[in-house]
């Protein structure tokens, strides 16, 4: 088990790679379409992609954050 002040990182990890994926498969399936290069052409660029959102995700969550607190009635 992971300590609980690592979970931002992780909850990041976790939906960059997810996220970073899909993209990737349906940009990937559009331009290539079910052949046979589809999925090596998705993997490689779903293995380049996904550090640099998960750079991104972690520097922009926490500004994202902060704009939906201001946009949202507290209380």
């Amino acid at each position: 088990m992971l300590p609980a002040r690592l979970a931002p990182v992780l909850f990041g990890f976790l939906l960059s790679g997810i996220m970073s994926g899909i993209v990737i498969m349906v940009a990937t399936l559009r331009t290539r379409g079910f052949s046979a290069q589809a999925f090596d052409t998705w993997l490689t660029s779903w293995l380049y992609s996904w550090p640099v959102a998960f750079c991104v995700v972690l520097v922009v969550a926490p500004l994202v954050r902060r704009f939906v607190n201001g946009l949202v009635k507290q209380g």
